[in-house]
């Protein structure tokens, strides 16, 4: 029986990463469990399809939100990846750090070594950026950062409008303050996605020290007093301990590493008790806290042709997968973004607090041909994402079953605050096409529609439309469940590293602030041996 050094629960965004920064140490035995098995798959490879990958039971975990009150008792699917990778196989690749003072903000409530002078040197470490190192961006990364093609035709005019608003161009969304509007970068390396497992797994697979133990889950934490000892987990119902004499790491998501905590005994004692599971440490914060960015949605027709409803005509899109495959280039090496913004939703705000999105591709996008399927609808969908909502919500455990999924409950527009700058957002896009030069490419409003005018009316809208932008965090956080130094508040040898440990959301997207995470886990656990 194998005793290990370090055990990392979940080979995802955080999970891979750590596994490669700790196995580069021969002297050490580190096991990495995953859930999901191998993600060797066009859908998750070809960045174009992200949307059906996530979408894919093959490649997800199946999680479905509880009826949310204020969103008049609507649930949504929540994707999180069950693959090799997590939901850095299924994401929509864009690399976003966030703002500066994000992290400062963590800083200053106490959490020393985690402003933004003492992360740059992590978000650095992991990437190599299209632009070359230099002061913001690494060189020489594992993970591979390049520019998202913007669509000849649509950007300019898009860019043009930003301006007429007053809005200035940005070409890099990761430097320390982010404002303005521009295309993203993504992690995508030569066409193809560059997951964390693509980028940190596969080329140390073969370490004699890595053990990758997929189509495995873990069930719980073994603790001996409250000194971690090992994982207990599951494979086609065969259930074993992997023993560790070092740390156990989990990093296997907002969602699933409260989870695994609640399990294994950790997490609010009354909760578990009802639960009928034996509290070994009373943690309260366990799976509360949880933040996630909620999407405020309209949808116009376009009053131009687009280019990407050509692309997925059936001769096109058989074409473009062959130029793809050989090449890594055309249609299928991206999304179809036209173009995207951080801005204030007001004067008060002193950093941007609204992501705004346009996407030339509409609900009803598929593959057709002439007397086959009728060509799609030109349409624009496009977000406005509120990034430091004040709503949050929690999780909490469905059953004393570990193989049972938590109970998600976001309980977003749950605040006034929350509810009014969404309605900003949502104010903004409509002001966006009603100005020229999109109000000539955008022909008409589809949805809500003009109808929907008034505070109340547009809040009936949201209620009935607003959706998760797939970035929950913070249900393990920094200072109620973790230290400043990822340990489990009241366990020895237990630590937690992924998105659940921000104390706030970021302002962006959640992948790149994850890996740096890992990246400076890896250094924390590094100084203790």
């Amino acid at each position: 029986m194998k005793v290990y050094d370090y055990i990392i629960v979940g080979a995802g965004s955080a999970g891979c990463v750590l596994a490669n920064r700790l196995s580069a140490d021969p002297s050490v035995r580190v096991a990495l469990i995953e859930a999901g098995g191998e993600c060797r798959h066009p859908l998750i490879d070809m960045p174009l399809t992200w949307m059906q990958a996530a979408a894919n039971p093959r490649f997800i975990w199946g999680y479905e939100a509880q009826p949310d009150p204020n969103l008049d008792g609507r649930t949504q699917p929540i994707p999180r990846g069950k693959v090799l990778g997590g939901c850095s196989s299924i994401n929509g690749t864009m690399y976003i750090r966030g703002t500066a003072a994000d992290y400062d903000a963590w800083r200053d409530a106490g959490h020393a070594g985690w402003g933004y002078d003492d992360v740059l040197p992590y978000f650095k470490r992991s990437e190599t950026n299209w632009r070359g190192e230099n002061a913001v961006h690494g060189g020489s990364g594992e993970m591979h950062v390049t520019p998202m093609a913007p669509d000849p035709q649509l950007f300019p005019a898009f860019l043009e409008t930003a301006q007429a608003l007053g809005h200035e161009a940005c070409p890099d969304f990761t430097v320390p303050q982010p404002e303005g509007f521009g295309m993203p970068d993504c992690t995508i390396r030569e066409g193809r996605r560059a997951s964390t497992v693509r980028a940190f797994i596969d080329p140390v697979k073969k370490r004699p020290n890595l053990d990758v133990i997929a189509n495995s889950s873990a069930l719980r934490v073994v603790l001996d007093g409250n000194r971690a000892s090992g994982v207990e987990i599951s494979n086609g119902g065969t259930r074993r301990v992997l023993e560790c004499r070092g740390e156990v790491i989990l990093s296997a998501g907002a969602l699933n590493s409260p989870h695994l905590l609640m399990h294994s005994g950790i997490g609010p004692a009354a909760a578990l008790k009802a639960a009928g599971i034996d509290p070994l440490i009373d943690l309260p914060e366990v799976g509360q806290n949880l933040q996630d960015h909620p999407i405020a949605m309209g949808i116009w027709k376009s009053a131009v042709p687009i280019g990407f409803n050509r692309d997925i005509r059936l001769d096109q899109v058989a074409l473009n997968f062959i130029r793809w495959k050989l090449t890594g280039q055309g249609p299928m090496s991206q999304s179809p973004m036209s173009i995207q913004g951080f801005l204030r939703s007001g004067e008060d705000q002193e950093r941007p607090d609204l992501q705004f999105q346009i996407v030339h591709s509409g609900y009803d996008a598929q593959v057709w041909f002439p007397l086959w399927r009728k060509q799609p609808t030109g349409m624009f969908s496009c977000g406005a994402i509120l990034l430091d909502p004040e709503s949050r919500g929690e999780v909490t455990l469905a059953s004393p079953n570990p193989l049972d999924l938590p109970k998600v409950q976001f309980n977003f527009m749950s605040t006034e605050g929350d509810r009014q700058r969404l309605r900003k957002g949502f104010r903004f896009i409509r002001q966006f096409f009603a100005t020229a030069p999109a109000s000539e490419i955008a022909q008409v409003e589809l949805a809500p529609g003009a109808q929907a005018q008034s505070d109340e009316e547009i809040d009936a809208w949201l209620r009935a439309s607003l959706i998760s932008a797939g970035h929950p965090t913070s249900t393990c956080a920094m200072g109620s469940v973790v230290d400043s130094e990822l340990r489990v508040i009241g366990a020895r040898n237990l630590r937690v590293a992924d998105a659940s440990v921000m104390p706030d959301v970021i302002r962006g997207n959640t992948h790149a602030p994850t890996v740096m995470i890992a990246e400076k886990a890896a250094d924390l656990i590094a100084q203790v041996r």
